[in-house]
């Protein structure tokens, strides 16, 4: 899916690899590309100055009487993307990558990070940091430990520590005579001054109508009549992931890079709605929308953002109980809140209620799907007559694939940051190429594209990849491969209720069967105009069961170290399963429509029920996306599709002469008519 999904999500394939038994990669030896030894000492150009930031941060860890601040890398929301001006620990760092935690103390300034990013950081960090090769609260902790004395003082911010973390680091440090320190001014900002980024302030938007499963009135009555009906009666339900805020009021904006989200929290009682939001940046229209003049039970009062901590702890005093999701709140609004008033779930209902699209959601989700083929398969054809001319790298290709999404109906910019991989690029699972660093598109190599779309009725996941010239006969066995176990996956028949990660290997297996494997995840949810990584939704060990009408992606994949990289992803809906005998039993609906590389798939692999399954989907594609082609007048485009959706045969191709005949045989087999 994307730059960090779970088939390829950055900050979670290394917590995928373990989940699978995989060890921690080694560091094999290699050492740090800085030299702080000597003087002066040789340092990368690419390092960022950072003692002017670090002496500036010590003055405040003084003022503060703290040994030691933590600055993870999240921000109030634990989003998977930071805006500009939460990106706190690259600011103090120098160090870009997407994953990390720094810790400065009065002598030392340490960043841990995992391996995808051990030669980016030192080219980032000049000699004031120490990298470390971990991750985790535990190692943090522990390294704390050793460095600062007894009766010591930890300072963070609250809001950028999950619950989860904050029990992790009190555990550590519990009986060690050093102190955790709540301090809600975060100490970077104070340092950073006037040259932190302004917070966003463009407008937020209502969805139109067309674009919008149900009102928002109606999904606030919902939520309502779940805390209702729950056992421990919560009076209140606390929002704190932007997702969540977003759909509940069919608003959006653009806070957040890739995702249509905006800075807010909810407060939904039972008898009124508090939405803390910035409320300079509504429209008198998105006003009257809301209600917001009003003072009765469905009248959304505006509160200002800053105040949402005070807010609840104000309501929590009162004779009430405040659900909350668990995995998207932060320490910051956890510990106002007494904890025989809580009521805690891994997820909130309404993070659980979005996931179940109803069939308004996944015919817009659907419709946004065919559009997106359009511009991938103009893609593959541009590549087709252009990569042979040597006229195409890495970044103009992600640039060109854009440009095509761009120029479909309803489009709002990528989903995520594109994949554009080339050759032993490919091989790595979230590589992304720079306008100053990539690589020549090649006939002689594979090409992995893994990116998306965010259009108003839907958002959109896709990997594909292919070769134009001849491929070895191991890629085209690891390619089938993973091809098999996207099919045996898509077409899976199970038990309404499953958990994905029961699941999940049956997308492996025919990898596992001859020795491969891959280290990242098998899939994750994906939202209408939301986010293209939507928990709690897919195949790892902490998703909801599978119900009729999530959407998620599956993603197989299989990396050569150094050579190739292949990944097939597709997004798919899960439907009811027409089965013999009576049950509830559910399946999935591929709503992805590309084909895949002919070039690559070894057929002397494939069952024949995997043959049947592929050329069904080749008619469907046919038929939904060979439409809107021809009444584009993209006939090139259209011929293409034609070509790449002809049946396949489980003899070797023929000569030109006989294409007819196979086509007829299968359609034949499949009961089409001709």
């Amino acid at each position: 899916m994307a730059r960090a999904h779970w088939g390829c999500c950055p900050w979670l394939v290394i917590l995928c690899a373990y989940a699978w038994g995989y060890p921690e990669p080694p560091d094999l030896g290699r050492e740090d590309v800085r030299n702080c030894s000597i003087n002066p000492p040789y340092l990368p150009v690419t390092v960022v100055n950072t003692t002017v930031r670090l002496t500036a941060l010590r003055q405040q860890l003084q003022t503060q009487n703290l040994s030691a601040y933590i600055i993870p890398d999240t921000d109030a929301h634990m989003s998977e993307y930071l805006g500009t001006a939460d990106k706190r620990h690259s600011w103090i760092t120098g160090f870009t990558g997407s994953a990390g935690t720094a810790v400065v103390t009065m002598e030392k300034a340490t960043l841990w990070t995992d391996s995808r990013y051990w030669t980016q950081a030192e080219r980032q960090m000049d000699c004031n940091w120490e990298l470390h090769k971990q991750v985790g609260a535990t190692p943090i902790a522990t390294w704390l430990l050793t460095e600062i004395p007894a009766g010591g003082r930890v300072g963070f911010d609250p809001f950028l520590l999950s619950i989860d973390s904050w029990n992790s680091y009190d555990l550590a440090l519990q009986g060690s005579d050093r102190q955790l320190v709540s301090i809600t001014v975060n100490l970077v900002d104070l340092v950073w001054g006037s040259e932190r980024p302004v917070l966003p302030s463009q407008p937020i938007y209502a969805l139109q109508e067309a674009f919008t499963g149900s009102t928002w009135q109606e999904k606030v009555s919902d939520i309502r009549s779940q805390m209702q009906k729950h056992s421990k009666a919560p009076t209140a339900v606390l929002l704190s992931s932007l997702d969540e805020t977003a759909w509940l009021f069919n608003l959006r904006s653009s806070d957040i890079p890739y995702n249509p989200f905006f800075y807010s929290y909810t407060l939904l009682t039972d008898s009124a709605i508090r939405l803390f939001v910035n409320e300079s940046r509504f429209s008198s229209e998105t006003l009257t929308y809301l209600n917001s003049s009003c003072t009765g039970s469905m009248c959304v009062q505006l509160e200002d953002y800053s105040q949402v901590r005070d807010s609840v702890q104000a309501y929590a005093s009162g004779d009430v109980r405040i659900w909350i999701g668990t995995s998207y709140t932060t320490y910051g609004i956890y510990e106002v809140i007494p904890k025989e008033k809580l009521v805690t779930d891994t997820y909130s209902p309404v993070m659980v209620t979005k996931a179940v699209k109803n069939s308004k959601e996944q015919a817009l989700l659907k419709a946004s799907h065919v559009r997106d083929a359009v511009a991938v398969i103009r893609y593959l054809v541009w590549l087709e007559k252009n990569v042979p001319k040597g006229t195409v790298d890495e970044f103009s290709g992600a640039e060109m694939v854009e440009k095509f999404r761009g120029e479909e109906e309803f489009s709002s910019g990528p989903s995520f940051e594109t994949i554009s991989a080339s050759g032993l690029n490919a091989a790595l699972a979230h590589y992304s190429p720079t306008k100053e660093l990539n690589r020549k598109l090649s006939t002689d190599e594979m090409y992995l594209l893994d990116s998306g779309g965010q259009y108003w009725d839907g958002t959109t996941d896709i990997t594909r990849t292919v070769h134009w010239g001849t491929p070895s006969a191991f890629q085209k066995e690891a390619y089938t491969r993973v091809l098999i176990g996207n099919i045996d996956l898509s077409r899976l028949v199970f038990p309404a209720a499953t958990s994905g990660r029961l699941m999940e290997a049956f997308a492996r297996r025919a990898l596992w069967n001859v020795g491969l494997n891959y280290g990242h995840g098998t899939g994750h949810g994906i939202g209408n105009f939301l986010g293209v990584h939507e928990w709690p939704v897919g195949f790892h060990s902490s998703a909801v069961a599978m119900d009729k009408g999530m959407f998620t992606s599956i993603e197989p994949g299989y990396y050569e170290d150094g050579e190739f990289g292949i990944r097939i992803e597709d997004v798919v809906l899960v439907v009811e399963a027409e089965t013999k005998y009576p049950g509830t039993y559910l399946t999935f609906e591929v709503v992805s429509l590309v084909p895949y590389d002919r070039n690559l798939i070894d057929v002397s692999l494939l069952s024949p029920e995997h043959l049947q399954y592929l050329n069904l989907y080749y008619q469907t594609i046919r038929e939904k996306v060979g439409p809107e082609l021809l009444r584009r007048q993209l006939l090139e485009e259209h011929e293409w599709l034609q070509q790449h959706t002809e049946p396949l045969s489980a003899r070797a191709p023929g000569p030109a002469s006989l294409a007819f005949l196979l086509t007829a045989s299968a359609l034949a087999i499949l009961g089409w008519s001709a």
